[in-house]
């Protein structure tokens, strides 16, 4: 067998790097969360539901999801923290990092953050401890994406010092809610404020939804969302409000506040702005997907890439036994570019989850402008390790031939169990949608209205002051490119410099044309504005997928260059080789078009991504094994046999019998 280690390559210090600053909670999980935190196959919706919910009070707090809460309430005020646990769970069980998202992540999440002392103090604790079980009932049947424009009302009425809380037909009913068609007892409900006769926007309250014996409360209806592909064990569910009255307190004031007279007042006038810092509050949840998502493609690469290992499929005419799958091209160009993504976008979540926690965990004010940056580069990181976790974990599936169909080998239920995240915590496609109007927004905010911009070179000119994020990274990739010599074709694709150009090329490329056309569309259609945006609304998220690419790159590339071991670092250099010519070679089309590659070169491209998949084929195990999932938490029955099998194959090496491989 190849010598998948190399004998350079130190495994410890390829996890330290890929652990990452939260270490101490990657750890923690890996030594708590034994068998027993562990999927049950073939388990039914009640059963799941039964042993998730049980599950949930066992988890470690102080390192868990539950560790971004203030000290005081018994976190650590660790949000770095909670959404590396929510990748660690999502390897162990989603159903189980689900409704630890949605308990704490969510329900708890709205409360700390919308909420003020008050509501602090009498809430925080229990739902910590997992003595309130809650929802985020946001979502409508009607309003998905569009959540400004939800129809669910909470009326006040200064004489009863309440809010009518009402669902006014079924369109407005809140569905798809975690929690609630078993657990739940409290939710926090997003409903249009009115008062004194005026509405005032999306706001939140925190409402009891049962009683202490489960029941549904006078006026709350309460159903069950039915069965789903996946997440068995999350208790999916419906909700509707008959004019339920909520006493004046309960609303989530932090930034609203309705006196007693019914009077409004909030530290923010205009209505969209403050929804959208509200809903920015609670971008932790979407990060946490975007993570969970990775972490569970990384586990079936891992089971793929062992089970690669492992499988013998046709021999050759000049070998006595049959080829492991990993040996032939074909599998590697399956498996190694999923891999070096899959890398690629853990550095990209990596510094995203530092600015995060850096942002949100302080007790200052929020830098808005900041705030606002970290919310597009969310979406846009939550769109792509989705669309990355579906496209990898099917391939995956395939690549295990029939057992990978066998739910005994966990791949059927992480693509089931996945599939959804594309469109929950925000459609991906809308996510791309709200990146690149982030973008549209720096050219707007520079140069005024759509009518005023100067000449379409000198816009683009500007580009890199005005889009390209301020990250600490940015003097190194702005001295890589620098290094670049002007032509083309006397740099190696392989060069580092060239590859950050190539990138940002693309993204400015993309952003100029979009611009143009927006500016044409705003000269000939002035008054039919959902037309201008629609007309190129391709490629607007054209803009969007190329701008994540750039900053995804930027992010391994610093990541590599915090590598302290050589070979580690030599490595992971290869692993971003990989990925970048990947992603040059999946878009050879546009580049051709545009004159940024030559016909020669574009092929030249792929055979250096050949050549790539021989380097590191001895490192495909390397790789994987850098993840440290735990064995057991891959519960998968045809990685139980690596070790027989590995027996085997040593006895065949030393007497030389090809009838004792198996087949």
């Amino acid at each position: 067998m190849p010598d998948h280690a190399s004998g350079r390559i130190d495994l410890a210090r390829l996890q330290e790097v890929l652990d990452g600053p939260w270490a101490e909670v990657r750890n923690a999980h890996r030594d708590h969360l034994d068998e027993r935190f562990l999927p049950v196959y073939g388990e039914t919706g009640d059963q799941a539901r039964e042993r998730i919910t049980r599950l949930l009070t066992e988890l470690p707090v102080e390192l868990g999801t539950a560790s971004a809460f203030p000290t005081e309430y018994g976190g650590r005020a660790d949000v770095g923290g909670s959404i590396v646990a929510s990748e660690m769970l999502a390897q162990v069980d989603l159903s189980l990092m689900v409704k630890a998202g949605v308990q704490w992540g969510l329900f708890g999440g709205a409360v700390g953050a919308l909420g003020t002392q008050r509501h602090h103090d009498a809430y925080l604790r229990d739902i910590i401890s997992g003595k309130i079980f809650g929802c985020f009932a946001m979502t409508e049947t009607g309003h998905g994406s569009d959540v400004q424009q939800l129809r669910t009302t909470c009326t006040y009425d200064p004489q009863t010092q309440t809010f009518d809380l009402h669902t006014p037909y079924e369109a407005a009913r809140k569905d798809y809610i975690g929690n609630a068609a078993r657990d739940g007892r409290m939710a926090v409900v997003f409903a249009q404020l009115v008062t004194n006769g005026r509405r005032h926007g999306v706001h939140a309250w925190l409402v009891p939804i049962r009683d202490a014996q489960g029941n549904p409360l006078p006026g709350v209806s309460i159903g069950d969302a039915g069965p789903k592909a996946g997440l068995l064990g999350v208790d999916n569910g419906r909700l509707s409000f008959d004019h339920v009255q909520v006493p004046r307190d309960m609303l989530l004031d932090r930034y609203g506040q309705v006196a007693e007279d019914g009077t409004y007042a909030s530290p923010i006038e205009n209505d969209s702005r403050r929804f959208f810092t509200m809903l920015g509050t609670l971008v932790r949840g979407r990060v946490s997907v975007g993570g969970a998502a990775s972490a569970a493609t990384k586990s079936a690469l891992t089971i793929a890439v062992r089970y690669g290992d492992l499988r013998r499929q046709f021999g050759t005419p000049d070998a006595d036994r049959e080829v492991l799958l990993n040996d032939y091209l074909a599998h590697q160009r399956k498996l190694l570019p999923a891999l070096a993504t899959t890398y690629a976008l853990h550095f990209a979540q990596t510094e995203l989850v530092a600015a995060l926690s850096e942002v949100q965990g302080g007790d200052g004010p929020v830098d808005e402008l900041r705030q606002r940056e970290l919310e597009s580069r969310a979406a846009g990181l939550k769109a792509a390790q989705t669309w990355h976790a579906t496209r990898t974990i099917q391939m995956c599936r395939e690549a295990c031939g029939g057992a990978g169909y066998l739910a005994e080998n966990r791949l059927p239920s992480l693509k089931a169990d996945t599939d959804v995240f594309t469109t929950f915590e925000g459609d991906n496609t809308v996510l791309l949608q709200l990146v690149a109007k982030g973008l549209l927004t720096g050219y707007r905010d520079e140069f005024g209205s759509l009518d005023g911009w100067g000449r379409a070179s000198f816009v683009a000119e500007q580009v890199r002051e005005m889009v390209l994020e301020r990250t600490a990274a940015r003097s190194l990739i702005e001295r890589l490119i620098s290094a670049v010599p002007g032509r083309d074709e006397e740099v190696a694709v392989t060069d580092r410099g060239w590859q950050l150009k190539v990138f940002e090329d693309r993204e400015r490329h993309l952003l100029d044309g979009a611009v143009r056309r927006l500016r044409n569309g705003a000269a000939t259609k002035k008054d039919r504005p959902f037309d201008i945006f629609n007309d190129v609304q391709d490629h607007v998220l054209a803009v969007a997928a190329a701008h994540i690419d750039r900053v995804t790159l930027e992010a391994f590339v610093a990541g590599i260059e915090g590598t302290a071991d050589p070979a580690v670092q030599a490595l992971l250099s290869r692993v971003c080789n990989l990925y970048a010519l990947s992603v040059i070679e999946a878009n050879k089309g546009w580049f051709l078009e545009h004159g940024r590659l030559t016909p020669a070169r574009a092929k030249a491209i792929t055979g250096v991504v050949n050549g790539l998949l021989k380097e590191l084929r001895p490192h495909m195990r390397t790789l994987v094994d850098g993840f440290a999932i735990p064995d057991t938490w891959l519960h998968c029955a045809i990685l139980r046999e690596e070790p027989r099998r590995q027996e085997t194959m040593a006895t065949h090496d030393a007497a030389g019998d090809p009838q004792t491989v198996p087949a």
